[in-house]
């Protein structure tokens, strides 16, 4: 995985958008208007997103996954390199965020996407 092969990952879903966020430096894939994947826009470093309760707790142990700065409470993690995955797992996790954070959206807006 690369920061272009997520980018298109990302785009794939229904009813995502891309932005720049916090000073140019966040590239922020959203659905809804709601955060599900964040990544470095000029770098390819690595990608948070948000998984259920019971992974966080296990993928923050593993070696290049921490808990994520500032939505860490809401069971996002950081991994900081794109090798710590395989590209089969960052589908997996990317699209999982993606379906996480559309079920929490107003029904009015699902329906829409």
């Amino acid at each position: 995985m690369n920061i272009e092969s997520l980018r298109t990952l990302c785009l794939s879903f229904p009813g995502v958008t891309e932005d720049v966020k916090w000073g140019g430096q966040d590239l922020c894939f959203s659905v809804g208007q709601k955060m599900f994947c964040v990544t470095d826009a000029d770098s390819d470093t690595g990608a948070s997103f948000k998984v259920l309760d019971e992974e966080f707790e296990e993928m923050i142990t593993w070696e290049g996954i921490i808990p994520a700065p500032y939505v860490a409470r809401y069971k996002w993690v950081s991994v900081l390199d794109f090798s710590r995955l395989a590209d089969t797992e960052w589908t997996h996790f990317i699209r999982q965020s993606y379906e996480l954070v559309k079920a929490n959206l107003p029904k009015n807006i699902r329906e829409k996407l």
